[in-house]
């Protein structure tokens, strides 16, 4: 160029375009850290609640509550004071369905399905070959532990949220829906009782934060997503036995089942609202403590599938 040449004209003198980005325009680099964590949280999400799986076992978790009041409304099953906790109840009122099947769900059915997919968090992608590409990504091994155990918090959230509402449900299908006599004696009516059931989903998906934690950390010590599942399923069955040994008892109050079963406080007017502070503490010490355990298993592990 000449120095007559004006720098938006060529030689030939034809107008050169000369593109400019703004200063105050964010790049894609700029704004993809941004982005990430969210798209790396939705894509984990929407892999999990799409595989079949996964949509099984919330749908067979919610016809457990459905097959409980079909029997009892053919047999007159729990009117004669036997079967599981608020069973004699539910043909007087139709509520109570959600609560018997919280009851049956707890011990074995919940931990079941939560112990799949915890089990199956990190173990499934090695076992599948696909950990190594998703560490290609610039996620981080800590944000990748964070998303994939987010997603198991959201399943149990998901797995209570089902049983509830097929609960309630069915109940008020085949059952009459009224005002509700609480263990302390009061009354209240259905929206209150609603709001208490939704209470009790509520402790029911934190007690199971604790068992999430113990399957995300046995998922990082193996790439058998089957052998993860079973440890994690084994250890929930394990803790409740302990829990009923007086032999034991010092150890009780440690054991991440202990409040499983805690929530009749829920069920008194006015709630007292200890034993669900106790299962919450509890809970997020074995989350510290075993999310620490897997981040230190994970974060010196070499992938090599």
């Amino acid at each position: 160029m000449s120095p007559a040449e004006s720098p938006g004209e060529a030689r030939d003198g034809v107008p050169t375009q000369i593109p400019v980005r703004p200063t105050d325009a964010p790049s894609a680099a700029d704004a993809a850290p941004r982005l990430r964590p969210f798209a790396l949280l939705g894509s984990e999400l929407g892999t999990l609640f799409r595989r079949r799986r996964t949509i099984a076992m919330l749908v067979a978790l919610a016809a457990i509550p459905v097959l409980i009041a079909i029997v009892v409304r053919i047999t007159g099953a729990g009117s004669r004071g036997r079967g599981p906790a608020f069973l004699g109840s539910i043909t007087d009122n139709g509520l109570f369905v959600a609560f018997t099947a919280l009851v049956v769900c707890i011990p074995l059915f919940l931990p079941l399905t939560l112990g799949v997919v915890a089990g199956d968090t990190v173990a499934g992608e090695a076992g599948l070959g696909t950990l190594r590409y998703l560490l290609i990504a610039p996620a981080g091994r800590i944000r990748i532990l964070a998303v994939k155990y987010a997603g198991v918090v959201v399943f149990s959230a998901a797995a209570t949220a089902a049983i509830v509402l097929a609960g309630i449900g069915i109940g008020a299908i085949l059952f009459p829906i009224g005002p509700v006599t609480l263990l302390s004696g009061d009354t209240t009516d259905a929206v209150g009782f609603v709001t208490r059931t939704a209470l009790l989903a509520g402790y029911v998906a934190i007690s199971l934060t604790g068992l999430g934690a113990i399957g995300l950390f046995i998922s990082t010590l193996t790439t058998v997503p089957v052998g993860a599942m079973a440890a994690t399923v084994v250890l929930a069955g394990a803790s409740q036995i302990m829990d009923q040994l007086p032999q034991l008892d010092w150890l009780h109050p440690w054991l991440f089942t202990h409040y499983w079963l805690g929530f009749a406080d829920l069920l008194r007017d006015p709630i007292v609202w200890d034993s669900y502070g106790q299962n919450a503490v509890l809970q997020l010490g074995y989350v510290v403590v075993f999310g620490a355990l897997a981040y230190g298993r994970f974060a010196t592990k070499d992938i090599l599938s």
